[in-house]
């Protein structure tokens, strides 16, 4: 018999290639969006084109901040594993909305847990937990051991759900685990984030729809991977054993100035003649440097991440260069007006 899975965030981008994965490998997939007056399926259209009328991908209107409705989903879905990835994940975003923020990241993560515990033991669990939580003071490599320093309302949220996941397996005996997952990025990164800000501006730039790039910190240093590789680790530590928390990271780290260097070359261009810095784009609490270490997932879960950083650089800004020309098109067309303006 098929599987079924419960995701949170599934419209996000680890939702779209988590719920892909599992749909491949013939799962049932229940999603959880929320209700707005637009539309904002985007990412999974094609999953739902193809998985819906199949019945074996099922949306559901929910919150995480309606306890009620995350239980009765639950209880009605009973799912074999449930995902957590909802989260309000951009950090800077977390400063201006941290309210927001942190009831999403901790009143969220513990209604999940809470219906689990009264539904049924044997739902395995998985918290998305992020690498923000160490907070970037130290240079060396992170492990499950490192300690936490949270740097921003994002992260301090996300050490909360953390350790409310290790409670709950330790105190009722839980299949929960924790994914610290280090930064991973795609086609479909949010255009806020610096990466596909980067790749977005490069496409835009190569076909002269934009004249420059404004940046914030250029020597913060990231470990940076392919968000299509941290998802089946996600899988991965739902299939072991036994739970755990596991690091998913590619061991190796990059400056914003590197990622911005190595995009422009893509399509043979120095990347100095058109970027520039603004003090408006630094985080109030600046996280200087994160590098993974993920020899536990690869001894236990024979996990290693398999795109290089050059290949997700260039996997990304190959998307949008095809986004900039299709921009360029409608443009000539009259259907959308002409902007030079940096995007936020």
């Amino acid at each position: 018999m098929s599987k079924t899975a419960f995701i949170t965030g599934i419209t996000g981008q680890d939702g779209y290639y988590l719920s892909k994965f599992l749909l491949e490998n013939e799962y049932i997939v229940h999603g959880t969006i929320r209700r707005s007056s637009s539309i904002n399926t985007d990412r999974i259209d094609d999953l739902i084109s193809e998985y819906k009328p199949k019945q074996q991908l099922i949306l559901h209107y929910s919150d995480l901040l309606d306890s009620a409705s995350i239980f009765n989903l639950i209880n009605y879905v009973e799912p074999d594993e449930v995902y957590n990835l909802a989260a309000q994940s951009h950090v800077a975003v977390s400063f201006q909305n941290p309210i927001f923020t942190t009831q999403v990241g901790t009143l969220g993560s513990t209604s999940i847990l809470e219906a689990i515990r009264r539904a049924d033991k044997n739902i395995k669990y998985y918290q998305a937990s992020s690498s923000e939580m160490y907070g970037g003071s130290s240079r060396e490599m992170l492990s499950e051991t490192s300690l936490f320093d949270p740097k921003s309302p994002y992260a301090a949220s996300k050490v909360f759900a953390h350790n409310m996941t290790k409670l709950y397996r330790e105190s009722y005996d839980l299949f929960c685990t924790n994914g610290i997952l280090f930064n991973h990025e795609s086609p479909l990164r949010g255009e806020t984030f610096v990466t596909r800000k980067i790749t977005k501006a490069v496409g835009r730039i190569y076909y002269n729809l934009q004249k420059n790039l404004t940046l914030g910190n250029l020597e913060a240093s990231r470990d940076w991977g392919f968000a299509g590789d941290y998802t089946k680790a996600m899988w991965k530590m739902l299939q072991n054993s036994k739970a755990d928390d596991f690091v998913i990271a590619t061991g190796k780290s990059y400056t914003v100035k590197e990622f911005a260097k190595k995009a422009f070359e893509v399509v043979n261009l120095n990347w100095e003649d058109f970027v520039v810095t603004d003090k408006k784009y630094f985080r109030p609490n600046e996280v200087d440097y994160l590098l993974g270490d993920y020899s536990k997932a690869k001894k236990e879960l024979d996990w290693v991440p398999s795109t290089s950083f050059d290949d997700l650089v260039k996997m990304m800004v190959e998307s949008d260069i095809n986004n900039a020309e299709k921009e360029k098109v409608l443009m000539k067309k009259g259907l959308i007006k002409p902007t030079w303006e940096n995007p936020a």
